[in-house]
């Protein structure tokens, strides 16, 4: 009984094998621009490090989403339905554009909120992060394509799909840190000419409606 126990715990996770090659394959898919990256940039050098790194953790919290929606099968649905996924992907980039032409119309709140020492605001960082993420289909189809091919099917896949959906999320949200902080550096850097800032935001609202215009195009 007890040997039978720890047989169906092992099989609850996967293999040394299957992480490391889960792993790989999540660092490279991180690393490929994409729409995580993109907005994280785009809200670094709109709003700010502190507000892109909240942007980051909500991000985060929606991939979480995803990944639970998966494991009960729920993905499944909106990877084999034209129609869900276009009503995903649709919503995703309407909100990345709106959240780009704000950026373009208040361009100069930064100089603004630095003349005045105020910081700025532009709704709640984390929920924006997370609906960019939870409404990203091209995650989803990543999900449902790839997370499957690293579990053990004599074990209980879900429980190993949201195993490995939290390991890329942590992989996910620590690349995204790093280019927040590396884009907020050059904010800080152009933002000692306060005119500047202008630029900065009209700059990464122009990222935004970019990739919101990439997402809607884009199978």
């Amino acid at each position: 009984m007890a040997a039978a126990g720890r047989h169906a715990a092992h099989c609850a996770v996967p293999s040394t094998s299957q992480w490391a090659a889960f792993l790989l394959a999540s660092l490279i898919f991180i690393q490929v621009p994409g729409p995580s990256l993109l907005f994280t940039i785009g809200r670094a050098l709109t709003v700010g490090r502190a507000e892109a790194l909240a942007s980051v953790v909500g991000n985060g919290l929606g991939l979480l989403v995803q990944i639970v929606l998966v494991a009960v099968g729920l993905g499944s649905l909106v990877a084999a339905s034209s129609t869900a996924y276009t009503v995903v992907k649709v919503a995703g980039a309407a909100y990345v554009l709106w959240l780009g032409i704000q950026a373009i119309r208040h361009r100069a709140d930064a100089r603004r909120s630095l003349d005045a020492a105020v910081p700025i605001r532009r709704g709640n960082p984390v929920r924006i992060g997370f609906t960019v993420g939870v409404t990203n289909p091209k995650t989803i189809v990543f999900f449902v394509a790839f997370l499957p091919q690293f579990t053990d099917r004599s074990g209980v896949v879900p429980v190993q799909v949201l195993l490995l959906g939290a390991a890329f999320t942590a992989l996910a949200i620590a690349s995204d840190s790093l280019w927040a902080l590396a884009a907020g550096r050059a904010r800080d850097w152009f933002a000692r000419r306060p005119e500047r800032l202008d630029r900065l935001s009209a700059t990464g609202g122009s990222m935004m409606v970019g990739l919101g215009v990439l997402l809607l195009v884009r199978d």
